[in-house]
């Protein structure tokens, strides 16, 4: 509990701007909730209820100019809760990626797509219903001790009970979001393999073994979501007794307070800030706080709790120590330490696979079978093969996010899954993720430290990247990921890569949206990188030409070789080369 308050403390002195806007704008509310039954109470006291229907109407009017008053300040609430809440979510994706990427983590996908949008949505949510309530009760009660003080001693402790009754709730409620939240990622991920491998289910008849499997996923979410829905009891409950129970109260007491000095007015007033402030703030409180805080504060745990620490980056794991300032930090060693003798031992290669096989099922064909694979430090290897055969599961495999079932990987003699080969590689795959912010920004997520401006313009000028950097205004210009293009959003992906420090770059795809002069530029400065080592999943045949080495991907015809070896002694490679037309090649 300490420890989330201390984040929440944090979090507000970074917004503090914000959270006074906020709380500035909020007042409105406030004043116009106070106005709606003070002057309900004065145009019946001090104007119908005497006969002066004049000052009756001026005190109506005022009540309406304050609706007219709150309503503004709602409109400038929104916005001043996206301004606090964006950046939160933005945080939250860049520890997600990280963590799906570096770690290859089965439910990033899940935190992703879900967890992170929900944690979204509710803080939002949970801003919205909170500062409403807090706000909303302070002018109603304010309101009901100006008008008479027995009036607050009738609404307030059912309204006190309502809400401690409610709060008791949250932590059994948090604890049930949290099983139906772990029975739903255990049902994505059996859905996750069974539906590649549908085709070989009903080939070796297996369908009612699957269909129980999931049905027992399936049952376990249900039966967690029934759990979570019984909890709406409690909720109803809480309301009605801090929402009506002021009202029912009012009623009942009404000829007491009468008797005691409270006018017609007063009492109109106080029904009026009861069922038109007080229970609609309450009910969107429970039903916002109820479902979406306690989801909020499940998922948020659950996210700390897989996130690995260290910097967020979406294509690279943790970046090497920088090297002097104005260079690129020094690639990391792969050689190990000095041997005994003096002479520091060869280096191992760059990448390395051994009898690597995989399939997305028990009972499927597999995508990989007995695949042996080397590529020495400084290498040049291009991945070739028909649509679906496979090249995108092998830089899946290399980068760690999927197991291999069978065999060795290994990135620069660490093996893969692992933290340390995380580090010496970098995927660039086909859709290039850009964040938010400024040009500076986006390229130097992969570094510990700001990039020198000088090569930042070095790398864009490498890569492809200058007459794009230019037209933002400079390596401070503000990036807008939904204005750019899918090329130019893979030029900054790809000049991002090429500052990252680890050695091993793979490019799946990752140069499909741009044409061929940009294609080769981008290849071409990733293959001159001092100590680097490039791998691609080519789209052309160009791409090939230019590589050490090509591995073709055909099942049982998987070939090896360099460009012409290959058109001389592997029929795939020739009947890839025939399909590859001249115009898309240009």
């Amino acid at each position: 509990m300490r420890r989330r308050v201390a984040r929440g403390v944090v979090v507000v002195r970074e917004r503090w701007r914000v959270v006074v806007r906020l709380g500035g704008w909020s007042l409105l509310e406030a004043g116009q909730t106070f106005l709606l039954g003070y002057a309900l109470a004065r145009a019946l006291d001090a104007g119908f209820l005497v006969g002066d229907v004049r000052v009756g109407l001026w005190w109506l009017a005022g009540a309406g100019l304050g609706v007219g008053i709150g309503a503004y300040g709602t409109g400038r609430v929104y916005r001043a809760v996206a301004d606090l809440v964006e950046p939160v979510r933005d945080r939250l994706v860049e520890r997600v990626v990280a963590r799906g990427v570096r770690e290859a983590d089965d439910g990033a996908v899940s935190g992703l797509t879900q967890q992170v949008e929900i944690a979204r949505d509710t803080l939002a949510g949970l801003v919205m219903v909170s500062r409403s309530f807090v706000f909303t009760a302070a002018g109603a009660l304010v309101g009901l001790f100006s008008l008479a003080p027995p009036l607050l001693v009738i609404v307030a402790p059912p309204l006190l009970a309502g809400v401690l009754l409610f709060t008791a709730t949250l932590r059994p409620l948090a604890r049930r979001q949290e099983a139906f939240l772990v029975a739903d990622e255990a049902l994505a991920r059996e859905w996750g393999a069974v539906c590649p491998g549908l085709r070989d289910v009903t080939a070796t008849g297996a369908e009612e073994r699957v269909a129980g499997d999931l049905g027992v996923r399936v049952g376990a979410e249900l039966d967690a979501a029934r759990s979570l829905a019984r909890w709406s009891v409690p909720r109803v409950a809480a309301l009605a007794l801090g929402g009506q129970g002021p009202v029912v109260l009012l009623l009942v007491s009404a000829p007491w307070l009468l008797a005691h000095g409270v006018t017609p007015g007063a009492l109109v007033g106080a029904l009026a800030y009861v069922t038109q402030s007080l229970l609609p703030a309450l009910q969107n409180l429970i039903h916002g706080l109820g479902a979406g805080g306690s989801r909020l504060t499940v998922v948020l745990r659950r996210l700390r709790a897989r996130t690995p620490a260290g910097p967020a980056a979406p294509e690279a794991a943790a970046p090497a120590p920088p090297g002097r300032p104005g260079s690129r930090p020094p690639l990391p060693s792969p050689t190990g330490s000095t041997s005994a003798t003096g002479l520091r031992p060869a280096p191992p290669p760059a990448l390395s696979l051994t009898q690597v096989s995989f399939a997305y099922g028990p009972a499927s064909t597999p995508v990989l079978e007995g695949l042996d694979l080397v590529v020495p430090p400084g290498g040049h290897l291009v991945v070739v093969g028909a649509s679906g055969i496979g090249k995108s599961t092998l830089t899946a495999l290399v980068a760690g996010l999927l197991p291999a079932g069978q065999g060795a990987i290994r990135v620069c003699g660490e093996p893969v899954p692992g933290a340390r080969a995380a580090a010496l590689r970098v995927l660039i795959p086909q859709e290039a993720y850009v964040h938010s912010g400024t040009l500076a920004e986006n390229l130097g997520r992969l570094r510990p430290d700001p990039v020198p401006e000088g090569e930042l313009l070095a790398a864009a000028e490498a890569v492809g990247l200058g007459p794009l950097m230019a037209d933002l205004g400079g390596p401070q210009g503000a990036v807008e990921p939904g204005a750019l293009s899918a090329g130019q959003r893979q030029l900054i992906a790809l000049t991002r890569a090429y500052l990252s420090p680890a050695p091993l770059a793979l490019l799946d795809e990752a140069t499909c949206h741009l044409d061929p002069e940009a294609e080769a530029r981008a290849e071409r400065a990733f293959a001159a990188r001092p100590g680097g080592t490039l791998v691609v999943v080519a789209h052309r045949i160009s791409s090939a030409r230019r590589a050490d080495r090509v591995l073709v991907m055909d099942g049982a015809r998987t070939a090896y070789g360099t460009h012409e070896e290959l058109l001389r002694t592997s029929g795939p490679y020739q009947e890839l080369v025939g399909g590859w037309t001249v115009t898309a090649d240009r």
